[in-house]
């Protein structure tokens, strides 16, 4: 599975411009990417990062690493995903990365998702929703989110994102309608961030392969 997510994120790198930011995500596949990134690091004017294991990953490769403030929107932004239906919509946040994720793809032109095939699914929600909430709130939106899903919201106890925050993963949903749930979800008061790409979905999925499968 490592060998593909490597075809994957090698493949990504086609779509960089020369003298670009390039906004990066986070996760096993992304640091596939970010290896291929190091090697043209000459070529590219930064990245944006979206966590700080990335960043870390970025700046030991002598790629500089950027504020999304100083440097306004983004030509391409490429990260991975835990699941990706059909219509290139997605799960994303097992890394609880989610919130800063989701900012960098609404501030990119174009946004590449890498993924490995086990991520492709008909139906989003096999894999448990990540929702980024105020600590405060977690019982609540726990509360509201079993009235409005019926899937189970679990605390991921003894992580922190990199804003401070918790993470619930909700259980047993089959999302027929993501942009509806994520929109839903987004109302509830104490939720900061939902892991559901739908509103803002993938414009083109590399899934990992000999060779790699471009879908736009």
């Amino acid at each position: 599975m490592s060998e593909l997510k490597r075809l994957a994120g090698e493949k990504a790198i086609e779509f960089v411009e020369d003298g670009s930011v390039v906004g990066v995500g986070t996760g096993s596949t992304v640091a596939y990417f970010i290896e291929a990134l190091g090697r043209i690091r000459d070529r590219i004017a930064g990245a944006v990062s979206s966590s700080e294991q990335s960043t870390r990953q970025l700046k030991s490769l002598g790629i500089e690493v950027l504020d999304l403030n100083a440097v306004g929107p983004l030509r391409l932004y490429v990260d991975g995903a835990d699941e990706c239906d059909p219509h290139r919509r997605l799960i994303k946040g097992g890394g609880a990365a989610l919130t800063r994720e989701k900012i960098i793809a609404q501030a990119s032109d174009r946004f590449i998702c890498i993924i490995d095939p086990a991520k492709q699914v008909p139906v989003l929600g096999r894999f448990p929703l990540p929702v980024e909430v105020i600590p405060m709130a977690r019982s609540l939106v726990a509360r509201e989110i079993l009235a409005i899903t019926g899937g189970q919201p679990v605390w991921r106890e003894g992580v922190v994102t990199d804003n401070g925050n918790w993470v619930l993963d909700v259980h047993g949903l089959q999302i027929v309608d993501p942009v509806a749930m994520e929109e839903r979800l987004n109302q509830i008061p104490g939720v900061v961030s939902v892991g559901l790409f739908a509103r803002r979905p993938a414009d083109v999925v590399i899934v990992g392969g000999e060779p790699p499968q471009v879908l736009r």
